[in-house]
């Protein structure tokens, strides 16, 4: 190294060691990961198929139309990142007793209270910024998510059964969401659907935890048995399965494409619930819900032949039909 080149190195400040100076972009990455693992991006999913199922009621679609669906999506998985961020330090401490969660940015000790309520502040005006200078619609499905989860973190995640139907809620509000962006009438039937669908994830989920755990991590279990578990999953099964099919036999804007498609969903329908089921009762998965059906290829195969069914039906009634 020739002396211009050693004069040309920056000299550490005076008290910092070199490999201080070297470990600060190690830390800070390490820092940005917890961050992004605290809003957990593997759910956004979630968000991306919920709020557009109210294009399926949109006769002709638009890229006005679009452009509002994608603008309810992006500020309803910044809101539920905000909450995943609330819910996180309200479950520090029983977390710390579950051998996976015990590994999250907060309750690990990575990501301080304090750091953590300062983060969710950003993310809160980033979402009242995101409403100020997006498009002109109701957003009160939005304010009714947060106000409602703000409840569940406080004390409504604690009361059994009610628990899960605030969860469900949650998913409800995302397609009404997606209606008022549309401005299309709401499908009773849909979100009948989507609620009962919701809660056959969700206890699918209760059922592997009090196999696996008791209720030693989420006092509400303390509320539900096996049995109770196994009970409601076939209630509620049943009730998607209907609740889906009387949309399209009533609702979906298929014209005289209605009894075909009947015919080729209803099979459909009934495999994809049954190989959840099954994934739940046999083979005890659930407990992640999205990972249970993302590595079942049976079920994607499914879902794929489902939602192709449905758009050819939508598509002939609006293209081919008189």
């Amino acid at each position: 190294m020739t002396a211009v080149e050693v004069a040309a190195e920056p000299t550490p400040a005076a008290g910092t060691s070199t490999a201080t100076v070297a470990g600060r972009p190690g830390r800070l990455a390490r820092t940005g990961a917890d961050l992004l693992n605290l809003v957990r991006p593997a759910q956004w999913p979630k968000n991306l198929l919920a709020v557009p199922l109210a294009l399926l009621d949109t006769p002709a679609w638009s890229v006005a139309t679009l452009a509002r669906i994608g603008w309810a999506v992006l500020l309803f998985t910044m809101a539920s990142a905000l909450v995943y961020v609330v819910n996180d330090v309200a479950d520090r401490r029983l977390d710390r007793r579950h051998p996976s969660k015990r590994t999250r940015p907060v309750a690990s000790g990575r990501i301080s209270p304090t750091g953590a309520w300062l983060f969710a502040a950003a993310l809160a005006g980033l979402l009242v910024a995101g409403v100020a200078v997006g498009p002109t619609f109701a957003w009160w499905p939005l304010a009714a998510y947060l106000v409602l989860n703000l409840a569940y973190s406080r004390w409504l995640k604690h009361v059994p059964l009610l628990d899960i139907c605030v969860v469900a809620t949650g998913f409800v509000l995302r397609v009404v969401l997606g209606y008022t962006a549309t401005g299309g009438p709401v499908s009773v039937w849909l979100l009948t659907a989507v609620f009962a669908t919701c809660l056959v994830l969700i206890l699918g989920k209760r059922r592997q935890e009090l196999a696996a755990d008791g209720a030693a991590h989420r006092p509400a279990l303390r509320g539900y048995n096996l049995n109770l578990a196994d009970q409601l999953l076939t209630v509620n099964a049943t009730v998607a399965v209907t609740g889906f099919l009387l949309y399209l036999n009533s609702d979906a804007p298929v014209g005289v494409h209605r009894n075909a498609l009947l015919l080729a969903a209803v099979p459909l329908t009934l495999f994809g619930i049954s190989r959840y089921l099954q994934a739940v009762l046999v083979r005890r998965g659930g407990g992640d819900p999205v990972r249970t059906v993302l590595r079942d290829r049976l079920i994607i195969v499914t879902a794929m032949l489902l939602a192709g069914v449905v758009g050819v039906a939508l598509l002939a009634a609006n293209h081919l039909s008189s």
